[in-house]
């Protein structure tokens, strides 16, 4: 039997998980967990959003794993790695500066967005770094497939052409790996702003409770403003692109989305299908993180597992990248 394909793909731990995660993301890994080898990865060294307050990462990086188990992430089954706890990323990141030149970060349209959310704050020198280092994060386990947001595809784009530069001037050590984006590439925020973001408070998250999750539903932006029966625009109301993204009745959201855009419907209508059909889908994570969350050695037990593994074949990749820069050298003599 061939040895399966291998899967790299992970979150910088920010604070808990939201609906943009789980439809950009989670939903994707959970089928992919099946196919693959796959090895998730919490990124703590590229979290610059707590730099005054390192405290947080900690609690973060444990707030990622309970989402992650709660959806159904299986960690008998994958790996979950906690980046800090493989040196040999950074090993990597160092190594792998040296051949990139910075011409090839400055193309790169997401470091240029990300480097405008710090406003007037001073930017950290380990900011520039960090595309560097998701570079390494992707090559260390060799990896074939990548499942990224659309905002990240130009990072794929970066590791493919340091993959192939590696290869051509020393040896042939990683594969070229493929981007895939999921079933939906990007959620608007509950306010209709262009992403869902802890940062812009518009977002639903996975452990929200059902009164919570109500009242933001209740909230949110549907669109310019209209008589409920007057026909709208499907593509501007936020409500039907959630439906869209969550509800399992394909073929009711269709007659749904073109009654809107026909005769008309009133957005109450619309918030409450997307209500009882959130409610039904995170009530089931919602208990599985409660589990989890009673009963932290579990979780605690998946990380260390899953970053042995990400060790054990990250000091495989380092043989392999030494061996390819001939930095053996007391083996010479």
């Amino acid at each position: 039997m061939s040895e399966r394909k291998r899967i790299l793909t992970g979150i910088r731990p920010t604070g808990a998980l939201h609906l943009g995660h789980y439809a950009g993301a989670l939903e994707n890994w959970i089928r992919l967990q099946r196919e693959y080898e796959c090895y998730f990865l919490i990124a703590d060294y590229q979290v610059s959003d707590y730099s005054d307050d390192i405290s947080r990462v900690r609690e973060s990086v444990w707030e990622v794993a309970l989402d992650w188990l709660a959806v159904g992430l299986d960690p008998e089954g994958s790996h979950f790695v906690i980046e800090s706890l493989v040196p040999e990323h950074a090993e990597l990141t160092q190594w792998l500066g040296w051949f990139l030149p910075l011409g090839m970060l400055q193309r790169n349209p997401t470091l240029k967005a990300e480097m405008g959310e710090f406003g007037k704050k001073s930017v950290p020198v380990a900011f520039f770094n960090y595309p560097v280092m998701q570079v390494a994060n992707i090559l260390m386990p060799r990896a074939h497939l990548v499942p990224v947001g659309e905002d990240q595809l130009p990072h794929i784009e970066l590791t493919r052409e340091v993959a192939r530069r590696f290869n051509r001037d020393f040896k042939e050590v990683f594969p070229e790996p493929e981007g895939l984006v999921g079933r939906v590439p990007r959620l608007v925020g509950i306010d209709g702003q262009a992403k869902m973001s802890k940062s812009l408070n518009n977002a639903i998250y996975l452990k929200d409770d059902a009164d919570t999750v109500s009242q933001k539903v209740r909230a949110m932006f549907g669109g310019p403003p209209r008589a409920a029966d007057e026909p709208g625009n499907p593509d501007e109301n936020p409500i039907l692109m959630y439906l869209e993204a969550f509800d399992p009745d394909v073929d009711e959201v269709a007659n749904i989305r073109e009654q809107y855009a026909t005769k008309g419907i009133g957005n109450k209508v619309l918030k409450d299908r997307l209500n009882s059909v959130l409610d039904e889908m995170l009530e089931p994570i919602r208990d599985r993180r409660a589990s989890y969350g009673s009963n932290m050695r579990r979780v605690r037990d998946a990380l260390a597992a899953g970053s042995e593994a990400g060790r054990t074949i990250a000091i495989e990749t380092m043989e392999m990248v030494h061996d390819a820069l001939d930095l053996n050298y007391l083996e010479k003599y």
